[in-house]
């Protein structure tokens, strides 16, 4: 039944919400505590500017919430929840608000997601947008698409004049942006939105394009004024992509945030006349932790602080990047009129001017400046790569510390920089003399806990494998099976010494470790099955002290010891050898030790001090992402110290196709380790002992390879860092590197190999 204001509806209503548990705050407005969704509606309908709405205490599942209403500023509607973290949206549930004067507080979206494509709209439809309105003390926690590779935005604004502040959001895993602000008509440009005092907690790598945290505005209308204003945010190990804010809108400010340990760089994509300031980045040494990176016109970047930041190319610490000369509207317009002043870039890898310097993007920055800056690094190393003529930069009073490999010729005072950490947390030189170079001291860094909620814990980093049981497993028939089938997260299996069988394939669903009881004595696997373990979502696997075979499997092509679920992963896994035997993976063809599947992805896998013989598989099967749009399936592979013997596939076949520059990765590395007869069977397609294409970082040295085909690896993309060093080849060719995409000389650095015997 539908009610109208008038009437006997209107005064059963009212009657109706009063029964309810209604209390008045005055005459004109009243406080409205709803149990449920019909009670919910029912309430909506009639709201007036004072009012607020009450959610109950308990789990609200299946709740797609329309909260719409015309309050005004000194009255507004608001949504509000009986007490604060008790109020938990679940399955498939989100949020719109539209109208004027709206305040929103102390949701909690989890265990569920979006059946739309925002879990946050401030509109109701493309018509009816929200102004004046407030979202503040919400919490999304993981609250993601099952599918990996669908795309949703956990917050979305419209309209003008709204905030969203002092939220907690964490745990972005699928594809789509965390949160962006749209400029898709006149109604939402010109916004003069705000997005304060929030915690963007840790985002995990996407492996793919996608994964930013914060974008403002798109391509497409990048021209267009937003006039948002970004300050006060914790940037929490936010890791998608390589742009955690990608600003591609004109007239913003994004001041005042703190990124810690986050991967990527606060990008100015597109749009002029954007201010960056007082921003401070801790990188802590973490791999591809990046700062600022400048592009378009009329950019101001001053008085941020960029510490310990280990990236490098378009991630670095500070990166001014080249143009292409009459840009389309989606490429890279040219830098004009920069200034950059007053920033410390402290322990910082590296600054990059003229950065993606090529056939296209030749247009050099113009007209700009780099004044009053501090760069300081321990290491006598050069931060600074040119890559093109900044003759269009003009460098005035900056200071570097004393560094012989320094190379910028001038603006630069080459000083004994003394440095002293300040109250606020910040490095500053000891010599009075320095105080007008680099940051101010009135710079005053987010506190973590000043952002987001107060009464949601935030996540602090842990080791996937750590904290859990340890438990005994006898070698009795369908004991492994059955300990695996009851772990824990992050519970360790002891295998007591013998043969343990296994009869079906072993679920991995949590992290999980497995090894042997006895230090220094082998526990054996032998399985009955097509694969030994399936990592499946949310699982994560680490053997160690092992010694496994495949002499039982069944007789059938195309076998793995260990292969990832089917169908998509949401959440990123582990794989982690160390100290295991490997053999006799041979009783059909393509009998793989590791196999991912489409739309899985890996942290990290790490095979150490281990051995592998008769395999006719490949060891890492990492070449299921064929469609060529810059998405792969693992972020570090990492071998260490491994002999491999007798092995028909590739040591690891691994591919990242397309042309995007939007990832990290993939990484790879082998050290230390010995191969003997591997990559010469007649179904390795790549007639390759190890075949990367794709690969970012590429890392081979100290190996001793023998009676093997060559190591195959394609450049696809960027400047991929390549090194193959001190590598023993014996009846094995030598290394081939090509480029795909370039006419470049590759960058590959290629040296102190030695190549003997028949294949030289």
């Amino acid at each position: 039944m539908m009610f109208k204001s008038g009437g006997i509806h209107l005064l059963f209503l009212t009657l109706l919400l009063q029964a309810s548990c209604s209390t008045f705050d005055n005459a004109s407005s009243q406080r409205l505590l709803v149990k449920n969704q019909q009670q919910y509606w029912r309430a909506v309908e009639a709201l007036r500017p004072g009012d607020t709405v009450v959610l109950a205490d308990g789990i609200w599942r299946d709740f797609e919430i329309l909260f719409a209403g015309e309050g005004s500023k000194d009255a507004p509607i608001t949504l509000t929840v009986e007490n604060k973290g008790k109020v938990i949206i679940a399955g498939e549930s989100n949020l719109r608000i539209a109208g004027s004067h709206l305040i929103v507080e102390g949701l909690v979206f989890r265990d569920g997601y979006t059946p739309t494509d925002a879990v946050i709209a401030y509109r109701k439809n493309a018509r009816e947008l929200a102004s004046y309105s407030r979202i503040t003390e919400v919490v999304i926690d993981n609250f993601n698409n099952p599918e990996r590779t669908e795309t949703d935005h956990w917050v979305t604004m419209y309209g003008k004049h709204n905030r969203f502040d002092h939220n907690h959001l964490e745990g972005k895993r699928n594809k789509g942006v965390t949160m962006a602000v749209r400029l898709n008509s006149e109604a939402s440009q010109q916004n003069y939105h705000r997005i304060d005092h929030n915690y963007f907690g840790p985002r995990p790598i996407l492996g793919s394009n996608g994964g930013e945290t914060l974008r403002i505005g798109t391509s497409h209308y990048s021209l267009a004024n937003s006039h948002t204003t970004v300050e006060n945010n914790y940037f929490d190990r936010c890791d998608g992509e390589l742009e955690i804010i990608s600003n591609k809108s004109a007239g913003n400010v994004i001041r005042g945030n703190v990124f810690f340990e986050s991967r990527g760089t606060l990008t100015l994509r597109h749009g002029r006349d954007n201010i960056v300031e007082d921003n401070v980045f801790f990188g802590n040494g973490v791999d591809h932790t990046g700062g600022i990176r400048v592009i378009n016109a009329d950019q101001t970047i001053r008085n941020n602080y960029m510490e310990g930041l280990a990236g490098y190319r378009f991630g670095g610490a500070l990166v001014v990047m080249n143009g292409v000369p009459n840009s389309p509207i989606n490429r890279y317009h040219q830098v004009e009129n920069a200034l950059i002043e007053n920033n410390s870039i402290i322990r910082s890898d590296h600054v990059q001017l003229a950065a993606g310097s090529d056939a296209e993007r030749s247009a050099v920055p113009i007209n700009s400046r780099f004044d009053n800056n501090l760069v300081f690094h321990d290491l006598d190393d050069d931060v600074f790569t040119v890559y093109d003529d900044v003759s269009g930069i003009s460098f005035n009073n900056n200071v570097q510390n004393n560094n012989g490999a320094f190379g910028m010729a001038h603006g630069f005072n080459n000083v004994d920089v003394k440095l002293q950490r300040a109250e606020n947390g910040l490095l500053y030189p000891l010599d009075g003399s320095l105080a007008n170079v680099g940051i101010a001291k009135t710079l005053r860094p987010v506190q973590k806990a000043q952002a987001g909620v107060s009464w949601y814990a935030k996540p602090v980093a842990v080791s996937r494998f750590a904290g859990g049981k340890q438990i005994t497993v006898s070698t009795e028939q369908g004991a492994l099976a059955a300990a695996v089938a009851n772990a824990q997260s992050a519970d360790t299996l002891l295998l007591d010494p013998g043969e343990h069988i296994v009869s079906r394939v072993l679920s991995i669903k949590q992290p999980l470790t497995i090894r042997s009881a006895a230090v220094g004595q082998k526990a054996g696997i032998r399985f009955e099955r097509t694969a030994l373990f399936e990592i499946q979502d949310g699982g994560s696997l680490a053997l160690q002290g092992l010694r496994i075979t495949g002499e039982m499997a069944p007789d059938m092509a195309g076998n793995a010891l260990i292969r990832t679920q089917r169908s998509s992963m949401l959440n990123n896994y582990a794989l982690m050898i160390e100290d295991v035997e490997v053999s006799k993976l041979d009783i059909n063809h393509s009998f793989h030790f590791f196999e991912a599947a489409k739309s899985t992805f890996a942290d990290r896998i790490v095979i150490r001090d281990s051995a592998f013989a008769g395999v006719t598989g490949h060891i890492l099967k990492l070449n299921s992402e064929t469609d060529d749009y810059g998405i792969y399936n693992a972020e570090y592979v990492d071998i260490t110290e491994t002999d491999f013997r007798d092995i028909q596939g590739s040591l690891s076949t691994f591919y990242r196709g397309g042309t995007d520059e939007s990832t990290f990765g993939p990484h790879f590395a082998l050290n230390k380790s010995r191969l003997s007869n591997v990559g010469g069977g007649k179904r390795n397609k790549s007639a390759a002992v190890i075949h990367l294409h794709g690969v970012q970082v590429t890392d081979i040295r100290d190996n001793s390879i023998t009676g093997s085909p060559g190591i195959a690896i394609l450049h696809t993309v960027g400047e991929p860092v390549t090194r193959i060093v001190g590598n023993t080849f014996i009846d094995t060719a030598a290394p081939s590197v090509k480029e795909l995409n370039s006419d470049r000389r590759n960058t590959a650095f290629i040296a102190d190999n030695s190549v003997a015997g028949a294949a030289q």
